[in-house]
């Protein structure tokens, strides 16, 4: 018979051992399964050894049975930590005190918390949670580069995580709190928490009660106003990403308007005072309420006693691009096409006969600015201003526009197609128009015609919330101008002899655009 020849096994037994565990034994049925086949295996194991060696099923030689005294050793124990968990006891029995104190060790914040909401879910889920809305926002609330540590998992009072993200949305990000859930596997990873199932409907759960929340803090109009002012981003960033919350979300939305003066109004609010007959939320977008409160859009609605909103967020813009109505009520923009008002049957006549004896003048203004205006028409929005620049009613309006050219990451081929096509609309009862017309209708070629067309839609542009292209040959405009007020000769030398005339400026500043392109 041969010899036999041994090896020894080696392998990196903590790794493999790792690996085992982490990859069997982890679920319970792949446990058992394993168990019984090692155990099957050892049986085969000495079934075969002892097929050589018949010793192997042999019992050992029994030994007399030797007696001993055991002395037993007892020890007695004490709880030292008597107190349940805050979360595990019943919102009436705690005390404000307490609820404070738990959010500070929780939160390490310095101040107490604004509101608390403390429930628990029963049914085909058990889970309970505590959750707190700040008084203030952190500097750094929408810091992507920080993973916020605002939602502690527990599993049967167990802590499993520090910063669960799968229980938030981003923009409930300011919530803190704990969660313990009696479902969740104690064993959960990282990665099995992303495909859980439980974990979605607890999310489901707390967004929910994060709105209650909110709403009771509503109930306050002083603290309202304080968690508003910190987390009013939060909650238009919701509409925007939330489409399922997004109605919830818009009745906690607080607005400046034309009639609400120093106080914040609501949406609901606004459709209560709406005018009999009125069909449509009427908004403006700007860059502050200072900017918006005195445009030339809201002229003709203020003179018809409608109520307008403010949004002077620059998050508005999204937010109201996803919201779009509310209660039925459509959304409507006095800055962009398509404002319709109710106007009666003389109303009606007038502007017809306007619109007809200015057409000539809007065919002039037209050809003088070229494809800088998609049209010119005769105004039913302004009021006093002489005309104003409003754009299409699918694309940005001009406070949009801003905020897109200030991106520092922007995509410049999307401006192409999205930016403004502006629509000048002139107002033919301005005595300045009203000149203007007859003196084109004098001389279509008057060169003091083209200067105050381009003069009146630079100006547009600028109260209309757009900015200046070319805000020098509008300055040199305004000399012109400022040198025809105080009877300055053009001829005479000074300190503008080198300005060019206003026609060669603008020759020279298509030329500048030209080499640019080129």
């Amino acid at each position: 018979m041969a010899e036999t020849e041994t090896f020894a096994f080696q392998a990196e037994i903590n790794q493999l051992l790792s690996l085992i565990i982490n990859t069997f034994y982890s679920n319970k049925e792949i446990f058992l399964r394993e168990l019984i086949s090692n155990a099957s295996d050892a049986l085969d194991k000495i079934r075969f050894e002892s097929l050589t060696d018949k010793s192997k099923l042999d019992e050992k030689d029994t030994e007399e049975k030797k007696k001993k005294k055991i002395k037993e050793v007892s020890h007695e124990w004490s709880l030292v930590n008597k107190q349940k968990p805050i979360w595990m006891r019943k919102p009436e029995e705690i005390t404000k005190e307490e609820y404070a104190a738990f959010y500070k060790s929780l939160t390490n914040d310095w101040e107490e918390h604004l509101a608390v909401k403390h429930f628990s879910v029963e049914g085909q889920l058990e889970f309970k949670a505590i959750l707190y809305a700040p008084k203030r926002a952190p500097f750094d609330l929408f810091d992507t580069r920080k993973k916020p540590n605002n939602i502690k998992l527990y599993v049967r009072r167990v802590f499993i995580m520090d910063n669960c993200e799968e229980l938030m949305p981003e923009y409930l990000g300011f919530v803190k709190g704990i969660v313990d859930s009696e479902d969740l596997p104690l064993n959960i990873s990282r990665e099995m928490l992303q495909q859980n199932k439980i974990l979605k409907v607890i999310r489901k759960n707390l967004v929910k009660k994060c709105i209650e929340l909110f709403f009771e803090i509503a109930e306050n109009k002083e603290d309202y106003n304080k968690f508003y002012e910190a987390f009013s981003k939060n909650l238009k960033l919701g509409i925007h990403e939330d489409s399922q919350n997004k109605t919830k979300l818009a009745e906690l939305l607080r607005y400046h308007s034309t009639k609400s003066g120093e106080e914040l109004t609501s949406l609901k609010d606004y459709v209560t005072r709406m005018k009999e007959g009125q069909q449509d939320i009427y908004y403006i977008t700007g860059e502050s309420k200072k900017a918006v409160e005195n445009s030339p859009f809201l002229e003709k609605l203020r003179k018809k006693g409608y109520e307008v909103l403010y949004m002077v967020d620059a998050i508005d813009e999204y937010a109201v691009g996803q919201l779009k109505e509310y209660e039925g009520k459509k959304l409507v923009s006095a800055t962009k096409e398509g404002l319709k008002l109710d106007e009666s049957e003389d109303e009606k006549k007038k502007s017809e006969e306007l619109k007809a004896k200015f057409e000539g003048l809007c065919k002039v203004v037209k050809d003088v600015l070229g494809d800088k205006v998609e049209k010119v028409v005769v105004s039913d929005r302004v009021v006093d201003s002489p005309c104003c620049l409003v754009t299409g009613e699918y694309g940005w309006t001009a406070n949009m526009e801003r905020i897109m050219k200030a991106q520092a990451l922007r995509d410049n081929s999307m401006a192409g197609y999205m930016s403004s096509k502006k629509t000048m609309e002139i107002n033919p009862e301005n005595p300045i128009m009203e000149e203007l017309r007859k003196r084109a209708d004098a001389d279509k070629n008057d060169k003091s015609v083209k200067d105050l067309v381009l003069l009146l839609f630079e100006t547009a542009l600028l109260t209309s919330g757009f900015s200046l292209d070319e805000p020098n040959t509008f300055g040199n405009r305004i000399h012109r101008m400022l040198k025809l007020g105080l009877s300055i000769d053009e001829d005479a030398p000074d300190g503008d002899a080198d300005m060019p005339p206003l026609e060669d400026a603008e020759v020279e500043a298509e030329g500048s655009k030209m080499e640019e392109v080129d």
